[in-house]
């Protein structure tokens, strides 16, 4: 599996003729329904061999492929790397992988495609998060109708989760958090609600998205999440939390979340390693790798690698600027973004130092705007992270985004560990 970034002149049938790949695959792998392409494009290529092109280097095909040079010198052992000619067939290793839990949100909307939606991504997902139940300050919760999203995710060797939220139609509340965790018997009957949905329903466990709380809850956030993990456990279930990244304990608005309390209350922690930038905010890359970096080193600090599961984005945002405060951006899809760059025929760019792909465009009212998404060349340097920190797991919001090479990715660095 290697990487191309397409150049300016270059055509689907172009490249895989370069590269010895057949047309329709390269179509599939890339989720592509038609054969435009645009300049700076990653373009995923899941072939086990190379064909050398003038100028490559064993160094910079490596590159390309996300191993070393000494990997790749292993794998070609009759190859002389100081005499590769162009056209020339260099083997790409396997890598070792071990076995990751992978965690995937899928928004319940009473359709037939959230079934499909399920199905599809069976292969690659270990624990699928069923979004959402939101409670009451009386710690009652919302009613949702999921039996057939359940069953098909145990069918299809998933552990179907239940997501429990504190959102509200005015979005997640501090509020509504804090009245229920200060009040002793609201916080005891959301705990009872909680297993008696899981257990009636058939759930193999829940996920607790409380966002937004409060510093002053801290203690009480992380007692709930201990007492609601010993009633779940009696039937053998699962807890797992959805928590901000963070980089230590002093930022003010995520003193609610102690990592190291939470770490040990629950059986995963998916970090939510995204929104660095979002709607609200100034535009710029929503998972910059360098602040995904210092949260590990953090969260390592504080919790069982084994535990933690990295969350990353499967979505971008597209800016008008010069951004002005209230002006809000519109969520798209790493598919969507393409096709705007495409439709709009500007090349898309790639920042070093984020590792995140960017592009410029000018709408037909001539606006301006700027547009920070995820692809390939992102995933995988997420991807990479989980390897290198040893994490338990790999996880997005939401799948119904999709990122078409998101699956090769994978199973390229990881197996999935499956019920």
């Amino acid at each position: 599996m290697f990487v191309y970034t397409v150049k300016p002149g270059d055509s689907l049938y172009s490249i895989s003729q370069k590269y010895q790949y057949p047309l329709n695959n390269l179509r599939m792998v890339n989720g592509l329904h038609r054969d435009n392409i645009t300049p700076g494009q990653a373009l995923l290529i899941p072939s086990r061999s190379y064909t050398v092109q003038q100028g490559d280097s064993f160094y910079s095909i490596a590159k390309r492929a996300y191993i070393s040079a000494d990997e790749l010198l292993r794998a070609n052992p009759g190859v002389d790397p100081n005499q590769l000619q162009p056209g020339m067939r260099v083997n790409i290793p396997e890598i070792s992988k071990e076995y990751i839990t992978t965690f995937g949100y899928t928004v319940v909307r009473g359709l037939p495609s959230d079934i499909k939606q399920i199905e599809d991504f069976a292969p690659y997902t270990s624990l699928m998060a069923l979004f959402e139940y939101h409670f009451y300050s009386n710690g009652s919760l919302s009613q949702l109708n999921v039996s057939a999203e359940v069953a098909a995710a145990w069918r299809n060797h998933m552990t179907p989760l239940a997501t429990i939220t504190n959102l509200t139609p005015q979005g997640f509340s501090s509020s509504l958090t804090h009245q229920v965790l200060s009040n002793p018997s609201a916080t005891e009957r959301l705990i009872n609600n909680i297993y008696q949905l899981v257990t009636t329903n058939g759930f193999g466990g829940v996920n607790i998205d409380f966002e937004k709380v409060l510093a002053e809850d801290r203690e009480l956030f992380s007692s709930f999440l201990r007492r609601l993990n010993q009633r779940l456990k009696e039937r053998n279930l699962i807890t797992t939390i959805s928590v901000p990244p963070k980089e230590n304990d002093n930022i003010p608005w995520l003193k609610g979340y102690d990592y190291q309390a939470i770490g040990s209350a629950v059986d995963y922690m998916f970090i939510m390693a995204y929104d660095w930038h979002y709607p609200g905010s100034e535009p710029g890359p929503v998972a910059p790798i360098g602040e995904i970096r210092k949260t590990l080193d953090f969260a390592v600090s504080k919790v069982r690698r084994d535990k933690i599961i990295l969350g990353v984005p499967y979505y971008g945002y597209d800016w008008i600027i010069p951004y002005r405060p209230g002006q809000l951006p519109v969520t798209l899809s790493a598919h969507a973004a393409t096709t705007v760059a495409m439709n709009n025929n500007v090349p898309i760019q790639y920042s070093e130092e984020y590792k995140s792909p960017f592009f410029y465009y000018t709408d037909t009212s001539n606006r301006r705007h700027v547009v920070w998404f995820e692809d390939a060349r992102s995933l995988i340097e997420k991807a990479l992270l989980v390897r290198k920190y040893r994490l338990g797991g790999f996880g997005a919001w939401e799948l119904s985004f999709g990122l078409p090479q998101g699956s090769w990715i994978l199973t390229r660095f990881f197996r999935v560990r499956k019920v």
